[in-house]
């Protein structure tokens, strides 16, 4: 799912593509992506892009008479600019939206159509669609401390609460817990001051850092992906750790996965997969050594 560097990412190319531009034309040929029915769609044509903003892994396209798009492209989806008029793809296309200078499309790849559109008049129904998660980058460390002990939970799934942070999902909390050197298992509720700290700043810097690289990128963000070949240990399991160079390990559920270092984060000790450690149950190692040795 694109995360706020993606988003962020998108938005600065769109800023220089479609503000102050006229929205001509929706194009909609998925019958689960608009998720409201007034305004109509009719009631966005004609009108121009006075401005773009982000909330929480939501795009935002103000248009003028105080009418808003609201894009969410969930895991899959993606957007892309091409010549005014372009086809809709086929097989993974969602819709297009005909502007006077070029058309912005949207794909999702796979079966699973999760991205959505709402259109939404006035800034109340847009807040509607926040849910209030604290803006990481700019949250001071009392604020993200209070947002952390709201709800005692893993500190896997605190960073991904929308409600809790705005923008965090899977692929930068794994970037994150691995820069704190905190155990994704670990509770929101039981960290130390110092831990807490170090979790913010290592927030700050990934959120920073991942901006500072995606900024360099020229051209409209075709390639967004979760797995970057920068990223420390999101997507690199079994690859050497970039700081100590153990192997990095996972955690898989549902369509998702946590991937972490044991050696950095966890003390050695090799998080349970729910359904693989089930299976193995008395042979499911528990340390970096029971690990190697069974390599063995």
């Amino acid at each position: 799912m694109p995360e706020l560097p993606d988003i962020v990412a998108y938005i600065g190319a769109l800023q220089t593509l479609v503000v102050g531009h006229a929205l001509h034309r929706v194009r909609i040929v998925s019958p689960f992506l608009l998720r409201t029915v007034d305004p109509p769609v009719e009631a966005v044509e004609g009108r121009k892009v006075v401005s773009l903003r982000r909330i929480g892994k939501r795009i935002v396209l103000d248009l003028d008479g105080g009418v808003h798009m609201v894009l969410h492209l969930m895991i899959a989806g993606r957007l892309h600019w091409a010549e005014t008029g372009a086809k809709i793809n086929a097989k993974i296309g969602l819709a297009a939206f005909d502007f006077d200078n070029g058309t912005l499309t949207l794909t999702e790849a796979g079966t699973k159509k999760r991205a959505s559109l709402h259109l939404v008049r006035g800034e109340d129904a847009l807040k509607a669609l926040d849910p209030g998660g604290l803006e990481p980058l700019t949250a001071t460390l009392d604020q993200f401390r209070a947002a952390l002990s709201r709800e005692n939970h893993t500190l896997k799934r605190s960073l991904t609460d929308p409600h809790l942070f705005s923008g965090i999902g899977n692929a930068y909390s794994d970037e994150i817990l691995h820069r704190a050197k905190l155990s994704p298992l670990a509770m929101s509720t039981k960290l130390s001051a110092e831990e807490s700290a170090r979790l913010h700043r290592a927030t700050v810097d990934v959120f920073g850092e991942a901006l500072g690289r995606l900024s360099k990128e020229s051209g409209f963000p075709e390639g967004v992906t979760a797995f970057r070949d920068w990223h420390a240990v999101h997507g690199r399991f079994k690859k050497p750790c970039p700081v100590c160079g153990t192997p990095i390990q996972r955690i898989r559920y549902a369509d998702n996965e946590t991937n972490y270092c044991p050696k950095c984060q966890t003390g050695g000790r090799i998080l349970a997969d729910r359904s693989l450690s089930r299976l193995l149950k008395d042979d499911w190692p528990r340390t970096l050594e029971e690990l190697e040795d069974r390599r063995r």
